[in-house]
């Protein structure tokens, strides 16, 4: 199994040559399924969105195709994904897009579907793939509670360390060192915390972190 788990998505070169090393081929003939699932709940600006969509564009793909698996049925989706090489997974709230996983049925098929794509993730779309959504942001978990009656902190668990996105970031004040040093106290789990200008490359359980930026490892 093939994944890129990015704070910030493609923000730097060296990410972008992780990527298209585990895809195996050129961007001019990669395609790519983009699932915004998880940014679909979330208030204000969406600027940050629009960049990752740009960063995207600027690979000159043979195909970016955007494919939101809550507001498709499987028969629509699901081959739309089937045609891709990455499956490219937003930020967002990770209790909305697990939830979507889920509820799709995307979650049972990805095992069979990542023996031949790469999973891609930015932020929520890389905390998903912990061993729970132990990590997500506490504020993000109880909007969510509040206001979709959903309280559950089951992740897909394809890798079993966990990511912890957008390290030293100016809109995500609790990712600092003291305050995850607390907190890996809780779980004996390694953690990857990683800066928005780092990501990790993971090929079969083996991780090489790509960096261009600052990161930690915790346990």
């Amino acid at each position: 199994m093939k994944l890129l788990l990015t704070s910030n998505g493609l923000s730097n070169q060296s990410i972008v040559k992780a990527l298209f090393d585990l895809v195996e081929k050129p961007a001019s003939e990669t395609s790519i399924a983009f699932i915004p699932t998880a940014m679909n709940v979330g208030t204000g600006d969406k600027e940050w969105f629009i960049n990752d969509l740009s960063n995207l564009k600027k690979q000159e793909l043979k195909n970016i195709d955007i494919v939101d698996i809550s507001a498709l049925p499987k028969e629509i989706w699901l081959p739309r994904i089937e045609a891709s090489d990455v499956l490219f997974f937003s930020g967002g709230n990770s209790f909305h897009l697990m939830r979507w996983l889920n509820e799709s049925g995307l979650t049972e098929l990805l095992p069979e579907l990542l023996k031949t794509r790469v999973y891609a993730g930015i932020s929520a779309g890389s905390m998903v793939t912990n061993p729970t959504l132990f990590l997500s942001s506490k504020d993000k978990r109880i909007y969510y509670e509040e206001n979709f009656d959903y309280n559950n902190d089951k992740a897909l668990g394809l890798v079993n360390f966990y990511v912890r996105p957008h390290f030293n970031s100016l809109d995500f004040p609790q990712a600092r060192k003291n305050n995850l040093e607390k907190v890996a106290k809780e779980i004996s789990e390694t953690i990857y915390v990683l800066d928005d200008e780092s990501a990790l490359k993971v090929i079969d359980g083996e991780v090489e972190v790509v960096s261009e930026g600052k990161w930690l490892v915790f346990n």
